[in-house]
Order: C-alpha cells, then structure tokens, then sequence
C-alpha cells in the first residue's frame, strides 16, 4: 500500500488486498495523511466485499459492449464465430443495444425464448441463444459487469433426441441427378470420407497427402486429428480438379473457398424430392453405411472423429441389413 503525489498535486494510492489491486485517486486530499485516510477507508471497504458483507460495485456495462466482448472471445475461441455474430442480431433487437446488462432479470430471458419462437427458431435452436447468453453472463461476471448470472433459474426446452436421417440408394441417385456442378464434387468427399461441411469446404490441396495416399486433417470439432485413406472414387475426384489456389473448392463468381453452399444444396433437394435431410445427414449416411457392411466399430468412430463409442453406437441402431443377416444366421443354426 502506498500514497503518492503527482504533478499536477493531486493524491493518489495503490496496492494490493488478497490479490486484488487497486490504483485511484484519493479525491478531495490535500495531504499525504488524509490521501492515508481514505485508502485505509477503500482497503476496508475492498475487504467488506471480498468478505461479502457489500454488495460488488457494478460498472454500468450495456448490452451492445458485452455483445462485443462475447464477439472478441468468440472469434479467438470458437468455430461458431459466424453464427454468433448472426445470432446477436436477435438478441439486440429483443433486449436492446441500450439495455444496462445489470437490469437483465430472468423474467425477461423467458420472454426472449417466447420471441424467438415466434420468429420461426425451433426449441433446439432457442436452446442455442440460451447457451450462449449463458456465456456471455459468465464472462460479464469473470471482468466483474455481474455478481451473478441471471440465466441461472431460466430452463431450456426438453428437445427429443435426433432421429438420424441417412441417403438411401434411390435418393443418393436422384440427388446427383439434380446437384449443380459446382457442389457435386462437395458431396463427393462428404459421401467418402465423413467429414463435417466445414472441413470439406476449408479442405486445401495441403491436406492431401497422394504420397501415401490419406486425408489429414488437424483443425477440427473436438481438436480431432483426422486421418482419413482416400479411396479410388477419391483419388479420380482429386485427379480432375484443377488446382486454383490453396484450397480445393472455389466459388467460381468469387473466385474464393465457399462459404456456405446451403442454396445449391436446398435447391437439389427440393428438385430431387428429397425431405428432411440436411447436409450434415452425409456424415451419418457413412456412418449408418458403415455400420450396415459390418465395420468394426472403433473403426467408424476412428474415421468419423467421434471421442465416445456410444456416439459411434447410434449407427448399429440403422442398420437393418445387419440385423436381418444376424436374424437369418439364428434360423440356419436353430434346430427348430
């Protein structure tokens, strides 16, 4: 602890209590004893809090300047960055860029799941906003905005388990019918490898390794690394893609790696009559299909980057040749 005074003759005192410091000016001063004063008075006061005796001195943080906060954090920590940036959207247009953070109450969280449901968001995608305004709370309280986080009593919405959706034949046929050039080859590497849509539209021509033949991928859900063989439909795909720049895919009007392909992709499936499949059922029709031609299960969950056997597991559940073939190999051994 320590007072001091600066040129301009005003006094000010810094230090330390249990780990937290403090630097401010000792106002209204005018010596070296008084400035004492009222850092004795601001040590006891910091200790009163630290003890919980007072109630946190709160800054009056808006709403806007903790969107950009949470923004800051996502981009450095989170893949997801793009969709939280268009998420927030919503969030300041309920809740208002104005809106002292400290104000929020739980009642006005319930009224903001109501709002999203009315602007067509499903209850698993509600469920979305509140996970992340549950961060942005916690981070409002690790700088200090908050004491505590008002999604604490807010419930999520009960969301019946995914049933998983897979390509059958007929409609893997009649959806290559209808795919436009430019995401067929997309689809290609989806179908033969498993790969997350973000992987395969991020795949650069470095992640091909044709010397021995494999994928590698090291940036993925989970910090999975992936190594994936590349099989003969695989290595003919590679063969005529023309190398442009360093990735695989390029947008041929913005002569850049696609962002999103959802318009190309929503339009083959509408022409091909297919419903209720999204592009992300790729990734479980290779994992159903695996599982359907008896691949051991570690080796699915190698390929698919799963970190639990039980995820892997869903996939025996879609297998209905399997169990047939089992049901046909007890008739053959039974003697009844």
């Amino acid at each position: 602890m320590a007072v001091y005074r600066k040129h301009n003759e005003k006094w000010y005192c810094r230090g330390r209590v249990k780990g937290e410091r403090y630097h401010k000016l000792c106002d209204g001063a005018k010596t070296k004893e008084e400035a004492s004063e009222l850092e004795d008075a601001l040590r006891y006061k910091i200790r009163q809090r630290q003890n919980g005796l007072i109630k946190e001195d709160l800054k009056n943080i808006t709403l806007s300047g903790l969107v950009n906060i949470y923004l800051d954090y996502s981009r450095i920590n989170k893949k997801s960055y793009s969709t939280d940036k268009s998420r927030m959207k919503l969030v300041l247009e309920y809740f208002k860029q104005s809106t002292l953070i400290k104000t929020i109450k739980p009642v006005e969280i319930e009224g903001f799941k109501n709002f999203l449901l009315k602007k067509d968001r499903t209850k698993a995608t509600t469920n979305r906003y509140l996970e992340m305004l549950k961060t942005m709370f916690n981070i409002a309280i690790s700088n200090k905005y908050l004491t505590e986080n008002p999604m604490g009593t807010v419930k999520k919405f009960p969301v019946k388990n995914y049933s998983l959706r897979y390509l059958t034949g007929d409609e893997e046929a009649r959806l290559f019918e209808h795919l436009s050039e430019n995401i067929i080859g997309i689809v290609i590497v989806a179908l033969n490898t498993g790969l997350r849509k973000s992987n395969i539209l991020n795949l650069k021509w470095e992640n091909i390794n044709f010397d021995f033949g494999y994928i590698e991928i090291l940036e993925n859900k989970g910090n999975k690394h992936l190594k994936i063989p590349i099989n003969p439909k695989l290595k003919t795909l590679f063969s005529k893609i023309p190398v442009q720049n360093d990735f695989i895919f390029i947008n041929p009007e913005t002569k850049m790696p696609y962002k999103d392909i959802k318009k190309s992709w929503n339009s083959a499936l509408k022409k091909a009559n297919i419903h209720n499949f999204r592009f992300h059922d790729l990734r479980h029709t290779v994992g159903t299909r695996l599982a359907q031609e008896n691949v051991p299960l570690n080796t699915v969950k190698e390929i698919l980057g799963h970190s639990d056997i039980h995820t892997t597991m869903r996939y025996v559940h879609q297998a209905p040749r399997s169990k047939i073939e089992a049901m046909n190999i007890l008739a053959n051994i039974n003697s009844i």
